[in-house]
């Protein structure tokens, strides 16, 4: 049911007019190149999540993770994100081949601030490259290769906000959704209950990581 809504904002003056404008810090932070920082900054990261679009504007963002360090910095102007096994749907790959533009946020667990890296993207399945990246001998098929065109910091005040990397705000495990059974649900399929699912994604997180 499509809901309206009252006192829209529909022009960048109405914005500005409401929030002001970026102060000095924060308009000059941002570089075209990945430099030192940056550079170790994704050498100490973990997991990022991407974020693409495509051609009609669609957009999508998807978590990548593997051991720190997992994003390989080619040059000041280039990374590689090996793609690792995953459903099949290949969103984000799906997107950048309509759309190359891209945007990535590197996360390195208990530091509050991100990196944030906004760039073009290409698919490669160049093996000479991709060997390099092979994880329990096996070597990813594809590629993800980030021209990129700006790099900065974020700023804590979401993490600080949302308090996530504080154990004690944490839910307890029965808290927690149960996966198998929103999934069960979502596909109502009499095909598919929430302990198959739950079996599915069991085998799945155990043997088919890469």
């Amino acid at each position: 049911m499509k809901v309206e809504f009252k006192n829209q904002i529909n022009t960048l003056e109405e914005l500005r007019e409401i929030l002001g404008f970026p102060r000095e810090l924060v308009q000059k932070k941002s570089i075209n190149f990945i430099d030192g920082h940056c550079k170790n900054f994704i050498a100490k990261s973990p997991m990022l999540f991407l974020s693409t679009a495509n051609k009609d504007g669609s957009c999508d963002v998807s978590p990548r993770g593997d051991p720190a360090g997992f994003v390989d910095v080619l040059n000041e102007q280039y990374l590689v994100l090996p793609e690792r096994p995953g459903n099949k749907r290949c969103d984000s790959m799906v997107n950048i081949l309509s759309n190359p533009h891209i945007g990535l946020i590197f996360i390195i667990p208990g530091l509050k601030e991100t990196l944030r890296i906004n760039g073009k993207a290409i698919l490669s399945r160049d093996k000479d490259l991709l060997e390099k990246y092979q994880i329990n001998g096996k070597c990813p098929e594809v590629g993800i290769i980030v021209e990129v065109e700006e790099c900065y910091i974020h700023c804590a005040k979401a993490f600080l906000r949302s308090k996530l990397w504080e154990p004690e705000t944490w839910l307890e495990k029965e808290q927690l959704p149960v996966v198998a059974k929103v999934l069960a649900d979502h596909i109502n399929s009499e095909n598919f209950s929430s302990e198959e699912i739950a079996s599915v994604l069991s085998e799945s997180y155990l043997k088919r990581l890469y």
